[in-house]
């Protein structure tokens, strides 16, 4: 789609010039994550469609605006799955949006994040140029990994026009394993199967209930099982639920922080209900605490915290050191010097 790229390549080159704003957007669904920004609308969602797909490489290329759903849809014809599972919380969930946002869903520990998936992109810098990076193999990359910055930069890099994505056969069984844990024991118990060769692709704590899903060969999955113990559930659409954000527990969250801790951490000293993820590394917390107050306690245990939903549009994401700032300012400078491609979506001056 030749045109696309020229009228939003032509889109940037004008806005530089009289450093005029823009809001990158592809299919809206994650229009809520990160800082309030503003600008004329660039939308991506009508890039769309494969550019090629070939199973027997487990890699595939399609425009920034194709719908998540379409790109599943048709790995699951073919027997494969993205392996970061990412969230849509929308059905115009774009690929390009899935990347630039950086979010996984519960398979990320055992898979890879979306990061770790990216193979190759091609972008529209600050400039208007079309730019290409990366490729469509894993060993395909000499100097700076430039492709895979534009996971999570939230469009304030580039706007993503095509990426290349590697993907895996889906499991032949799946299970999941239910087991009544306080938290400090599903947190240990977490820890303790990911260092034991079990076929583990999920782990979930509410607070009552540990779930754990074993995917896999049908004997792997069953003899992991047997060996765990635990109910089984019967509850298919549990994950699905977890990654879009459909369970009671975010239902009823009105603000919400999405905190990145090492797993073995114990649970925060924090007020408010938390899910466990990802073995504990990644902890959703519903509460109304002072932002101070759980950012202290996320980087007091080494990680840390994104006001993910609820927050006042400024306060989001965790702050940085001056070291890191400063690398962001130059990654910022390099590819929009004008400053025009989502001004201060993610901190503010970036």
């Amino acid at each position: 789609m030749p045109d696309f790229i020229q009228k939003a390549s032509e889109a940037v080159k004008k806005a530089a010039e009289s450093r005029s704003p823009l809001r990158i957007q592809g299919g809206g669904s994650k229009s809520f994550y990160g800082r309030d920004t503003v600008g004329s609308l660039v939308e991506t969602g009508s890039h769309r469609g494969f550019v090629d797909y070939e199973p027997s490489e487990l890699v595939f290329t399609a425009r920034a605006g194709t719908r998540l759903k379409e790109i599943e849809d048709r790995l699951a014809k073919h027997g494969q799955i993205l392996p970061f599972e990412p969230p849509h919380f929308g059905d115009g969930a774009t690929i390009g949006g899935a990347l630039a946002s950086g979010l996984s869903g519960p398979r990320r520990p055992y898979a890879g994040a979306a990061r770790d998936l990216l193979l190759g992109c091609r972008i529209i810098n600050g400039f208007g140029e079309h730019l290409a990076f990366g490729g469509r193999v894993m060993k395909n990359v000499a100097g700076y990994d430039v492709s895979r910055l534009m996971v999570g930069a939230l469009g304030t890099l580039g706007v993503i026009t095509e990426v290349s994505v590697k993907v895996l056969p889906g499991p032949v069984a799946e299970a999941t394993l239910v087991f009544e844990y306080t938290p400090a024991d599903a947190i240990d118990a977490m820890n303790r199967w990911a260092g034991r060769p079990l076929p583990v692709s999920a782990t979930c704590h509410d607070g009552r209930r540990l779930y754990l899903r074993l995917s896999g060969t049908e004997a792997g999955v069953r003899s992991a099982s047997q060996r765990l113990g635990g109910e089984s559930s019967a509850d298919s659409d549990l994950w699905t639920r977890i990654r879009e954000h459909q369970h009671p527990f975010f239902r009823d969250a009105s603000s919400l922080w999405r905190i990145s801790v090492p797993p073995a951490t114990g649970p925060l000293d924090l007020d408010g209900a938390t899910l466990v993820e990802w073995n504990g590394g990644l902890r959703w917390l519903a509460t109304d605490a002072p932002a101070q107050v759980v950012r202290n306690a996320a980087a007091a245990a080494g990680g840390h915290a994104v006001w993910f939903r609820g927050h006042d549009g400024k306060d989001v994401f965790h702050p940085m050191d001056s070291a890191r700032l400063a690398l962001h300012r130059s990654l910022k400078r390099a590819f929009d010097p004008a400053g025009i491609l989502n001004p201060g979506r993610m901190y503010a001056g970036l």
